[in-house]
């Protein structure tokens, strides 16, 4: 099989979907690997690895999706890309469906076979492709939420971890998931007063026994986050139902009740984040004010890091990518369940039942493709 890589194009996105070392795991697959020009420079991989490794560096960016059977990406296409996806064409990489009508249509109207790592689910519902990501937003989501509590960021000034004789802000975590346990480590680490808000009774019982003394736990409702809202500085959003819209959590009404220059971080932007007021932003314009709150809702925060971030993915990825390529798309997901729970889109017919339902369209299901 040809597997393509192309740059990613999306604003201060610096990962790359395969590093030379898988360039040379699929090579002894017996495949051929395509990747254009400069792809891993922001990683910190030289052209000049990737061919030692055995890949073909290619200039022209639409002569590379025209050759190649598999796309490996990081990040959902983009509109310069729609034109550029074909039939048949297996794409491997977050999509996010649910996010964007726009993407879900462009690659319906492509009929390519679209292969999300966000969804591919293990028996006990975990998601091992969005989990390393997923380690590092959350980690940076108390990070990039602590700069921004500062004045000059438009911030209350307030310092995350306080100091002798003065108290440390209050931090509220919704979502108990990866994104969340990692946000209120970091939070707490740094010396905040955290809460972390889940639905799931056994799961907080657990994260009382071995979180740090300085995070609580709270059941996740409507009257528990608004009796804390007038006294947080920051809020996280970290919930996800996978391949679904994130539920809004945060109402703007609520935002009333918070102190001025406080801070929202929404973690789960990319599935349309759970606060009201959230929109996509930006590593070049990553936060806005509403009423008085600062958002920062940045739809790609670990390709901020984008080394660590890039050997995280791809030490998940590979696997699932080599099995792709030697069986082809449908063996090997007819093969694996798991994998197979990554099909999102397939010749035109969407086949995630969250995603039909995001958009109000057809639903096809998976086991007629197989």
């Amino acid at each position: 099989m040809i597997i393509g890589v192309p740059k990613e194009i999306k604003t201060h996105e610096n990962r790359v979907a395969l590093l030379p070392g898988g360039v040379l795991k699929m090579k002894r697959n017996g495949h051929d690997v395509l990747i254009e020009k400069g792809a891993g420079i922001g990683s910190g991989f030289s052209d000049e690895k990737y061919t030692e490794a055995g890949a073909t560096i290619v200039d022209d960016v639409d002569k590379l999706w025209e050759k190649s059977e598999m796309i490996m990406k990081v990040k959902e296409p983009i509109e310069v890309e729609y034109d550029r996806m074909q039939e048949g064409q297996i794409i491997f990489t977050y999509f996010h469906f649910a996010a964007s009508r726009e993407l879900t249509e462009a690659v319906i109207d492509s009929k390519c076979i679209a292969i999300a790592y966000e969804t591919v689910e293990k028996a006990d519902g975990s998601l091992p492709l969005l989990i390393p990501m997923s380690e590092v937003a959350g980690r940076m989501a108390s990070q990039e939420g602590a700069k921004y509590l500062e004045k000059a960021q438009g911030g209350r000034g307030v310092l995350l971890g306080g100091i002798p004789g003065v108290k440390p802000a209050n931090v509220m975590v919704i979502g108990g998931g990866i994104v969340g346990v990692n946000a209120a480590k970091i939070a707490a680490g740094m010396g905040a007063n955290t809460t972390i808000m889940d639905i799931d009774m056994p799961r907080l019982r657990y994260l009382d026994d071995v979180m740090p003394s300085n995070i609580d736990t709270m059941f996740s409702s409507e009257a528990n986050i608004k009796k804390l809202l007038p006294d947080v500085d920051m809020i996280i959003g970290a919930v996800l139902k996978p391949g679904a819209k994130a539920p809004h959590l945060v109402t703007r009404e609520m935002l009333g009740d918070m102190k001025k220059g406080a801070v929202l971080v929404d973690v789960a932007i990319d599935q349309g984040g759970c606060f009201e007021t959230s929109k996509p932003t930006t590593h070049d314009n990553p936060i806005y004010d509403v009423d008085g709150i600062v958002h920062y809702c940045v739809t790609n925060m670990p390709g901020a890091v984008p080394f660590t971030s890039t050997l995280g993915l791809t030490n998940v990825t590979l696997p699932y990518a080599v099995d792709i390529a030697n069986k082809g798309w449908k063996k090997a997901l007819d093969n694996d369940e798991e994998l197979k729970k990554g099909l999102n889109i397939v010749n035109g017919d969407v086949v995630y039942k969250d995603v039909a339902d995001a958009f109000d369209m057809d639903f096809t299901s998976i086991d007629s493709v197989f």
